[in-house]
């Protein structure tokens, strides 16, 4: 599992840590990188025992590139199973079953995200953590539309040749299904079956605001990259 987080300051610290938290619960244990070196990667992968990778390619904005993420991790993977996540996403113990019963290869699994407000650390101390979650999400979770895909589980070898994308913005998701599928690969929507939560949150990160990530001139970039919407698939 890898990911690409935000300098880890205020409210997305919370959160941020809240996902890297929930994805080490997961059993069997699975195998998580920190890419990037925005502030306090370096010391939450420290902390944490986890593998950190700072050489990250980026745009001539400052952004970090896909391609150059899923390198990285790809070449220090010690398994032929990929996971790209968000950094922002909670995963449940309904994960790895639903991606250990997936016998088609290769593969690529993707589902929508749930949206929940989390304001405060998870108590991960308590082996009960999930229940509280999962009732604050029946209660006030809403089910994100097609455009939320936030965690990518793909065999080694499925993607190859990734453009230039910038991460953050807009596009490139819906690309990596396009790859999948014209590479042969058997795309699996676990919407129904994997309970993933997006711990909402407000764009400070970005200079531009969530105009920026939407329209800015990476996104733009990111469209072109695309084909401008005919390298583009939802499951």
């Amino acid at each position: 599992m890898f990911t690409i987080p935000k300098a880890f300051h205020g409210q997305t610290s919370v959160i941020q840590k809240n996902a890297i938290m929930s994805w080490l619960q997961l059993r069997p244990a699975c195998q998580v990188i920190l890419l990037g070196d925005d502030s306090g990667t370096a010391e939450i992968a420290g902390e944490l025992g986890l593998l950190h990778l700072s050489n990250v390619q980026r745009s001539r904005y400052g952004t970090p590139l896909v391609n150059s993420m899923f390198t990285l991790a790809q070449q220090a993977a010690e398994y032929p199973l990929m996971c790209y996540i968000n950094a922002d996403i909670i995963l449940l113990d309904d994960f790895l079953p639903v991606v250990q019963s997936v016998n088609k290869k290769p593969a690529l699994i993707v589902g929508q995200r749930w949206d929940l407000d989390v304001s405060e650390q998870l108590d991960f101390q308590n082996k009960d953590w999930q229940r509280p979650l999962l009732q604050q999400l029946r209660q006030n979770g809403k089910l994100h539309g097609i455009s939320g895909m936030d965690y990518f589980v793909y065999s080694q070898g499925v993607f190859f040749d990734i453009p230039r994308f910038a991460v953050g913005r807009t596009t490139w998701d819906t690309w990596l299904i396009y790859r999948a599928e014209k590479s042969g690969a058997a795309v699996i929507d676990a919407t129904e079956v994997i309970t993933a939560v997006h711990q909402n949150h407000d764009y400070n990160h970005d200079s531009g605001g969530a105009t920026n990530v939407w329209k800015g001139p990476e996104a733009v970039t990111n469209r072109s990259l695309a084909g401008n919407g005919r390298h583009m698939l939802t499951p």
